[in-house]
């Protein structure tokens, strides 16, 4: 039998899936070890592929998608199955690529005692990606607090770590802040030190503070210090 005919029920065994965003590649493997199918579909045509394969034991990488190409693969009557990445890459053999990456998937598939991921429901991978979003706001509101108290700490004032402690601090801060103003209360202060100008002409494209030329020993003025 080819590869690229239509393995019958008795043949296909174990099919492996190397998932991709748009393109996802399958190997099959027969009930002796043989490689009877091997293809190369697109996302939206998998349901359409997998309609027409005899029902067997499916292989999926833990990855994006996974548990949703898994969910549609058990309405179809077959048996998925989610293996960790790290327990299959030592059954891939070869050069790395999609197609012996699905072909150790479907060996892995095979062993009885691997550890397999948990198939996650709709409503499980919602709450996930809602406990995710939050611990991502709450890591920005943290690096933003922890800014804030280190612009205030170069000012003398200090604020305990914490979201609650900086929120019950505005009314300190305001008169800490006025007691021990440290900066000019206007631009034209002659206290307000000058911005240095910069230039990047013979610094190789790094930038450089220039600098006002200064007089030398014979009274004139130098265009370089």
């Amino acid at each position: 039998m080819t590869r690229s005919s239509r393995p019958t029920p008795a043949e296909l065994s174990v099919v492996g899936i190397d998932i991709g965003k748009d393109v996802f590649h399958i190997v099959g493997f027969s009930g002796d070890g043989r490689i009877v199918l091997r293809r190369k579909i697109r996302r939206l045509a998998l349901t359409a592929a997998f309609e027409k394969l005899p029902r067997c034991i499916v292989g999926l990488e833990a990855c994006l998608s996974a548990h949703f190409v898994s969910r549609m693969l058990r309405k179809l009557g077959f048996e998925p199955r989610i293996i960790p990445a790290k327990y299959t890459k030592p059954f891939v053999k070869g050069q790395k690529n999609d197609y012996n990456d699905a072909e150790g998937i479907a060996e892995a598939a095979l062993r009885p005692n691997l550890k397999l991921v948990s198939e996650k429901t709709q409503d499980q991978l919602d709450l996930q990606a809602l406990h995710r979003v939050r611990s991502r706001l709450v890591s920005r509101r943290t690096a933003t607090i922890n800014q804030i108290r280190a612009f205030l700490i170069e000012q003398g004032i200090t604020v305990r770590t914490g979201a609650r402690a900086l929120r019950n601090s505005p009314s300190c801060t305001t008169e800490q802040t006025r007691s021990h103003r440290v900066w000019p209360t206007s631009l034209s202060d002659a206290s307000l030190p000058r911005t240095p100008r910069w230039s990047t002409r013979s610094s190789g494209g790094m930038p450089m503070p220039q600098s006002k030329p200064r007089a030398t020993i014979s009274g004139k003025r130098s265009k370089y210090d």
